[in-house]
């Protein structure tokens, strides 16, 4: 059976609640990047930065899985080979639908980060500026967030999990944002087969080998049965 790594976007939350970021009316036409997304910005004005992901964390945490989540959560369990689920999002929705591990690319909102010692802890509802850290007790606390001009987590791990696999699968992302929109070139040059799954076609459509085009929540659990019966 084919090993399966699978990238998911803010698409794919869409119709749990979560806004996306680069279609009309997403978060980055709501918000500056350079004020709330970067490291220069938290540095600069880290209470306008906090209160942004404070937000968002309440909004997340209130969110729960829809069908598309859940699907995957159901492919990675019944499916006989290895099943990565790598996101771009930083909510919890996989793991709240049952997925196992998943590989969380751009951090996760539920989590804080030490800018001094590295520490990683379980965050608050609400983060402020100056909170000390459990491990060094340094006033260095900040969202455990990828912000623009920043590295991805666990990149080497990608790279070797896409090398491995048979299937690559790109579900809910714009293909804007690299190093995830890159990734269908990389699996292409591996051998893989690609897929996306997108409510329209990407920036990056013209790269994959096949697409299926809709509501995530249709599209997706549609992909899952007919992986599981055997013909996809």
């Amino acid at each position: 059976m084919e090993k399966i790594v699978i990238l998911t976007g803010a698409g794919i939350s869409a119709e749990s609640g979560l806004g996306t970021f680069r279609d009309a009316g997403g978060i980055w036409s709501r918000y500056s990047i350079d004020e709330v997304a970067t490291p220069q910005a938290f540095a600069r004005n880290p209470r306008v930065v906090s209160d942004f992901y404070n937000a968002r964390r309440i909004q997340a945490r209130a969110a729960r899985p829809n069908a598309a989540h859940i699907a995957l959560a159901r492919l990675q369990q019944a499916h006989p080979a290895a099943v990565t689920i790598v996101t771009q999002n930083v909510d919890g929705l996989h793991e709240a639908a049952g997925a196992g591990e998943v590989i969380h690319m751009h951090g996760a909102l539920d989590r804080a980060l030490c800018l001094l010692c590295g520490h990683r802890w379980q965050a608050p509802d609400e983060m402020h500026p100056g909170d000390p850290c459990p491990a060094c007790e340094a006033p260095g606390a900040r969202p455990d967030v990828v912000w623009f001009g920043e590295m991805p987590y666990r990149m080497d791990e990608i790279a070797e999990r896409l090398a491995a696999a048979d299937l690559f699968v790109s579900i809910g992302t714009s293909g804007e944002v690299y190093p995830a929109a890159g990734f269908v070139q990389d699996a292409a040059q591996a051998g893989l087969r690609t897929l996306e799954l997108n409510l329209e076609p990407s920036s990056g459509s013209r790269h994959f080998d096949a697409a299926r085009h809709g509501p995530a929540t249709r599209i997706v659990p549609d992909w899952v049965d007919e992986v599981l019966a055997g013909g996809a």
